[in-house]
């Protein structure tokens, strides 16, 4: 056998490797690094498992695609062959994406009040053709009204605080506490620094959810609500492992690091023994 024919034999036996590990080939993957070069918050299109979707900002995709897809952080077992799952903050769909890829026959509600992200993720959506998946253009909080929202362009936006001055709409609201009056597999709750008020406010239904995610957000010059929030999952008798992400202060003591106005972020996992 030449040199040229070992080479080309060793070139697909790699390439066929790399195909069966999920996203490896982005490392050589052209498209992810055309998205790598692209301005921040310029909305383009691009392949997520073989389907072609509507992305707001590269950046903040290729972030989530990682986290949610190669680390799986909201991975979960189930024997309900048709979980219910609550999504507080699905942005564009990624995580919607990732239920139904989990569990095909899931049963999803899913909340994103940003105008332009809600048109990427009905689009993504319905690209898939998902059955049994609503989503509804509303912000989670506790109780139905209308508040300022911050519109980041990404997977930033937030109902507004004091400092945020433009970018600024108005979006109706919504309690969830209707969605919870029956067993729920799983709640996510990823709403930029709400999730105190809604899980303020739905503490006495947490017996019907068997596991919530939280994304918790401390910002600069609010009050911080974490022993809060895990004081309302301790009494509702979750076990939770707390992870830090994000923006990170390597020496808190002489210099507090901020993203946003955020200065602490942590994914909480709330399961229970």
């Amino acid at each position: 056998m030449d040199l040229i024919h070992r080479y080309k034999k060793m070139k697909t036996i790699i390439k066929k490797i790399l195909n069966r590990i999920p996203f490896a080939r982005d490392v050589l993957d052209p498209e992810t690094e055309r998205l790598k070069k692209l301005p921040r918050f310029t909305e383009t299109k691009t392949l997520l498992l073989e389907k072609k979707i509507r992305i707001a900002d590269a950046a903040s995709f290729l972030f989530i695609k990682d986290e949610v897809f190669k680390q799986e952080i909201y991975k979960f077992n189930t024997r309900n062959s048709t979980p219910y799952i609550i999504d507080c903050g699905a942005n564009i769909g990624l995580s919607i994406i990732y239920f139904k890829r989990l569990f095909p026959d899931a049963i999803i509600v899913g909340f994103e009040p940003d105008e332009k992200i809600f048109e990427i993720l009905k689009h993504n959506v319905n690209v898939f053709s998902f059955n049994n998946t609503t989503i509804l253009k509303k912000a989670c909080w506790n109780k139905e009204t209308t508040l300022e929202f911050f519109s980041e362009g990404a997977d930033a936006g937030r109902i507004a605080i004091e400092s945020d001055k433009l970018n600024i709409t108005v979006i109706p609201t919504v309690s969830i506490r209707k969605y919870l009056q029956k067993k729920v597999d799983f709640l996510k709750i990823d709403i930029e620094g709400a999730d105190y008020e809604v899980l303020q406010d739905i503490k006495d239904l947490l017996g019907n959810v068997e596991k919530i995610f939280i994304e918790y957000h401390s910002f600069v010059g609010k009050q911080q609500m974490l022993s809060e929030l895990l004081t309302i999952l301790k009494e509702a008798e979750f076990r939770f492992i707390i992870h830090h992400i994000g923006t990170y202060s390597a020496k808190p003591f002489i210099e507090v690091s901020t993203y946003l106005e955020m200065d602490l972020q942590l994914n909480i996992y709330a399961y229970r023994s």
